[in-house]
Order: structure tokens, then C-alpha cells, then sequence
């Protein structure tokens, strides 16, 4: 029996009774569940590597066959349009795979994109069709441009970056005014350029795996348990950096690895044991 107010209900850890079957990854699940034109979007891993769900009925629509048992991963899925074609790009625990939206079809895979341990940001479209994937566990960065290819598509290495020049531990780098943002590995803020030339790393700087989130020229950036812990920090985004406006302790800040979340003038940001929201609405936040 459904509690009051649940249309529906699945579980994909114990399966759907269509196959769905899993080991979840190491610290749980941190996938978040993708809405796109009425359908959830999701990434199990095990026999199916990713599903349709009918968001007003619960009925599964189409199921992506995964022979290779690629396994779920915390990544999330990203949505794009190529040349006409809507498709789901997702980095699984073996790959990266690029997946048709109207059918579930697998267009293209990535086993070359892998990550030892966690498989964490979300890739994102840094041109047309052109994707960076990015990672911990001295992965760094990569660029792939997909094009048609015998029918298919197939996805060609553009560039690819070292851990020391780019990468992301556990944040997805976020594509702003035609350069790519993030929070690199030894927790200092970098600037990428779309052609894998970083343009400038801000080196007295320790985030550690605090998220960040950006409107029109600044960047707000959370320390997770660093240099100070739980401290929320406005930066103007300059050509050669980022120039401290201000900053704030917020959050006792132990383990605050959750992206923040904006709406109506108010940041949601949480770490492992408390939730806060905050009025930015005369922040000069969009």
C-alpha cells in the first residue's frame, strides 16, 4: 500500500521486477535522478544500464541493456542535444556511455573515461557536442568531440589534462561565459579554457571538496572542513582570477560536499549533519 500522497513507487536497489539489479557504489548512492520532457531519468548500473521512467505514471518506458555490466557511479546524467538527436551522457564505474533519449538506444561508449575509485562530476557540453569529462584519483580531465561515424557516433579525444593542471575530486565544473570552472584537486579554484589550457589557478586557496556555484561574474565557493571550515566566500571572477568580496561562517562545515542549490533569492547548502538555507536576495544574486 502507497502512503498517502505517493503516486508510485520503485526500487532500483532491490529491482523494479524488470531486471533492475545493483551493487551500489562505495558511500552509497549520490546520483541525482535527471527530469527531462516528463520522464526520470536514471543510471542503475547492473543488467540495465539506464531506464525511462514515466514521471506521471511510473511506468517504465525503455531500458538500456548493459551486457558489460558497467556498474552505477555517483556521477549523474547529463542531457544534450547533437545535431538533432536528444541523447544522455553518463560516466558509469567502467565508461562513459552516450545513450538515444527516444528509445534508449546505446549510440556511443567511453571505456577509455574510468576512474580507480569514485566516478563523481557530472560530465557537461563545453561546445557543441564537444564533452569534458573530469575526476579525483589523479584522472584530471579530458575533452571529446562526438561525430557521426559509420552510422554511429563515436566520441574523439580532443584534449586531455593532467591532475595537476585540471580535474575535480567530487564537484562538476560548471561552463560560464565560454570558460570552464572548478575547484581542482588540492582544493584551489582554476579557470580552463575550452581548448584545455588553464588560465589561471588561484594557489592560496584550500576548498577541499566544497562545492561552488556561479552567477553573472562571481563565484561562491564553500569550505568543507579546511582552512576554514563551513565559510562561504563571494569572489568577483576576474581575467587573471578571482578577487575576495566576502565571506561569511555559515555552516559548522564538516563534510559539506553537497552541491548548493539557488531559487528565489535563497541558497540551500548542507554538510554531513545540518541544512541551512540563506537570503542572498540583495547579494546581487541572479
Amino acid at each position: 500500500m502507497l502512503p498517502a500522497g505517493c503516486k508510485w513507487r520503485t526500487g532500483l536497489q532491490k529491482g523494479s521486477g524488470e531486471g533492475i539489479r545493483h551493487p551500489h557504489p562505495e558511500w552509497y548512492a549520490g546520483q541525482c535522478p535527471l527530469i527531462d520532457d516528463g520522464r526520470l531519468i536514471l543510471a542503475p548500473g547492473g543488467s540495465c544500464l539506464m531506464t525511462a521512467i514515466e514521471l506521471a505514471t511510473g511506468n517504465t518506458l525503455w531500458q538500456t541493456p548493459n551486457p558489460e555490466g558497467w556498474q552505477m557511479s555517483h556521477s549523474s546524467i547529463l542531457a544534450i542535444d547533437f545535431e538533432g538527436e536528444r541523447m544522455y551522457i553518463w560516466c558509469s564505474s567502467d565508461g562513459a556511455v552516450g545513450i538515444r533519449a527516444a528509445d534508449g538506444a546505446l549510440l556511443c561508449s567511453l571505456p577509455d573515461w574510468k576512474i580507480k575509485i569514485a566516478t563523481i562530476p557530472i560530465p557537461i557540453e563545453i561546445g557543441p557536442g564537444k564533452i569534458l569529462f573530469t575526476g579525483g584519483y589523479n584522472a584530471g580531465a579530458a575533452a571529446y568531440q562526438l561525430e557521426h561515424h559509420e552510422g554511429g557516433i563515436r566520441p574523439a579525444e580532443v584534449f586531455r589534462c593532467d591532475a595537476k593542471t585540471y580535474g575535480s575530486d567530487q564537484q562538476t565544473p560548471v561552463f560560464h561565459n565560454g570558460l570552464v570552472f572548478a575547484v581542482i584537486p588540492g582544493g584551489k579554484p582554476a579557470c580552463l579554457t575550452p581548448d584545455g589550457k588553464r588560465q589561471w589557478i588561484e594557489e592560496d586557496y584550500n576548498f577541499g571538496l566544497g562545492p561552488y556555484l556561479l552567477f553573472d561574474d562571481k563565484m561562491l565557493i564553500l569550505d568543507d572542513d579546511h582552512n576554514k571550515p563551513g565559510e562561504l566566500t563571494l569572489f568577483q571572477i576576474e581575467p587573471a582570477g578571482l578577487k575576495r568580496l566576502a565571506g561569511a561562517k555559515v555552516i559548522e562545515g564538516h563534510d559539506a560536499w553537497a552541491p548548493m542549490a539557488y531559487a528565489d533569492g535563497r541558497i540551500i547548502l548542507r554538510d554531513a549533519t545540518t541544512l541551512v538555507c540563506l537570503d542572498v536576495s540583495g547579494s546581487g544574486a541572479p
